[in-house]
């Protein structure tokens, strides 16, 4: 049930309609709304503060362990920071070359240790070809990344960041609202091969959601 409330307002937010975050004051929330007021005080006291929700369990709980059990895995590059990214690197990647990006500079503070503020389209100004074992992008088409040549150099530069064999995820929202840009439109995407998920035992999942967020994996 818990999990359904937060997906109803985060589908609000996500179709651009108004929500409690959108239309009242963060002092207004603490006091009239409990989830809010107990991920604020789990932020004070630096505990985990994680999103309610199936596609972040999915994340979490069977996306995460695949690639951090992944054999040789040496660095990883997870874009877009927000609260409740804070506690990945520690809870998930501790002993990884873990580096994340963000284009908005309030975003640091919910980021790893290694951070650049930055676009993905300005990958290469950050770092080196074949830089990464996996590149995990996940909720940012959609959300800023919506140009058609914007999004062409961004998968561009993420392929070409990744060690030959690496992985590459995309999360996003499947709903009007946040597809700008047809994924099969997009050349630069298609020249990754589409990789068959083992934990899933499919190359694109979508999560049971309203927002019908979905994942895509693939390797280059």
């Amino acid at each position: 049930m818990a999990f359904k409330t937060r997906e109803a307002e985060i589908l609000r937010g996500n179709a651009r309609l108004p929500t409690d975050a959108s239309t009242k004051s963060p002092l207004q929330r603490l006091f009239t709304d409990p989830d809010f007021t107990a991920r604020v005080v789990r932020h004070l006291l630096h505990l985990p503060v994680r999103m309610e929700t199936e596609d972040r369990r999915v994340l979490e709980n069977l996306i995460f362990p695949y690639y951090r059990a992944l054999p040789g895995l040496r660095s990883i590059l997870f874009v877009g920071c927000d609260w409740y990214t804070r506690h990945y690197e520690r809870a998930f990647f501790r002993n990884t070359d873990y580096w994340t990006i963000d284009l908005s500079p309030r975003a640091r503070r919910f980021a790893g240790r290694r951070h650049v503020v930055g676009p993905l389209e300005r990958l290469d100004e950050f770092f080196p070809e074949q830089r990464f074992d996996v590149i995990l992008c996940n909720g940012v088409y959609g959300f800023g990344l919506d140009g058609h040549q914007q999004c062409e150099r961004a998968f561009e530069l993420c392929r070409s960041r990744l060690v030959d064999g690496g992985h590459f995820l995309l999360g996003w929202d499947d709903i009007p609202a946040r597809t700008p840009v047809p994924l099969r439109e997009i050349a630069s995407l298609k020249r990754f091969r589409t990789f068959l998920f083992p934990p899933l035992g499919v190359c694109r999942y979508v999560t049971d959601t309203p927002y019908r967020h979905t994942y895509d994996f693939y390797c280059k």
